[in-house]
């Protein structure tokens, strides 16, 4: 029974991310502290790939009147054993996300709107009938879904940036309550022409919830590579990592979620991120007493639609 709750806990917290992760937000929960300005913290990194000397400048080109969409997936495993009960929970988020442009001024802060316009969302659990939610196909959502019915298709925020990915302001106009994916809603790019090689960083900070009521902070940060650039395409690697030690295993179980890493890949003459892939295999024992484990796996994915 105990099994059962915590994974339904966990998909509870799915359903309301998934908007988040159609969209890439970055909140955890509610009481997460948001970076309101991003502090990119860069260093080079020595490499032969980078002999040449040759440098890119990575910068967003976006036009007013543009409606950029991606096509969003997420697909993850749950399995929990606790007290020799194991349960195992499978999940399928596919999503279509939209920026529209609003606004681009001369200074080129650039100013948009995010959406999601629909979804298709799938959920599995033992012993339990599945779940599913197509916003393009049933007229109303199953129980569970209807915050993010509410949410389709209307502006979930309005974001200013300047070219680097800096985020000026930001007004949320819908916050999800959970988003698992560890990713930004806008990837930060060095503020110089770099060099294969590169690495930079965006800190940040997750509030769990502790049994005895008060709350941990947990430091974290995104950390980005500029890996390689072909034919006007740049691979950059991302993975998210835990800064603050963590040994207690209760902890760690509400952080695994965000231990992605992957790869973008941005478009240099376009001025846009073309795709991305990010997985996550983590696995905590003894999470809820010496005989309990939690398995988590998970891939997100996003492409432009052209």
């Amino acid at each position: 029974m105990r099994s059962v709750l915590l994974e339904r806990v966990v998909w509870i917290g799915f359903i309301a991310g998934a908007v988040a992760l159609g969209i890439l937000a970055a909140t955890i929960d509610a009481a997460e502290k948001e970076v309101a300005a991003v502090k990119v913290a860069s260093s080079s990194s020595a490499s032969p790939k980078s002999a040449t000397g040759e440098t890119y400048s990575l910068r967003y080109k976006l036009r007013k009147g543009e409606e950029i969409r991606t096509k969003v997936s997420q697909l993850a495993t749950i399995e929990t054993t606790i007290s020799g009960s194991t349960q195992t929970t499978q999940m399928i988020s596919l999503s279509t996300k939209l920026w529209r442009i609003k606004s681009v001024d001369t200074s080129g802060k650039i100013t948009f709107e995010h959406l999601v316009e629909n979804v298709d969302m799938r959920n599995e659990m033992s012993g339990r009938q599945e779940v599913h939610y197509n916003s393009q196909t049933d007229k109303a959502a199953p129980p569970g879904y209807e915050d993010v019915a509410k949410s389709l298709n209307t502006p979930l925020a309005v974001v200013s940036m300047d070219t680097a990915g800096t985020v000026l302001s930001r007004d949320e106009k819908h916050r999800p309550a959970i988003d698992a994916s560890g990713s930004v809603l806008v990837m930060p790019l060095p503020k110089e022409a770099v060099a294969i090689g590169y690495v930079w960083m965006l800190p940040g900070e997750v509030n769990v919830p502790l049994e005895d009521g008060s709350v941990k902070t947990i430091q974290t940060r995104q950390r980005y590579e500029l890996e390689e650039v072909k034919d006007g395409i740049a691979t950059i690697s991302v993975e998210t990592q835990i800064l603050t030690p963590v040994s207690n295993p209760k902890i760690r179980s509400q952080l695994i979620q965000r231990l992605w890493k992957g790869h973008i890949r941005f478009d240099i003459d376009a001025g846009r991120m073309i795709s991305q892939r990010t997985d996550l295999d983590e696995r905590v024992l003894s999470f809820s007493g010496p005989e309990s484990s939690m398995h988590y796996v998970a891939r997100f994915t996003e492409e432009m639609v052209r």
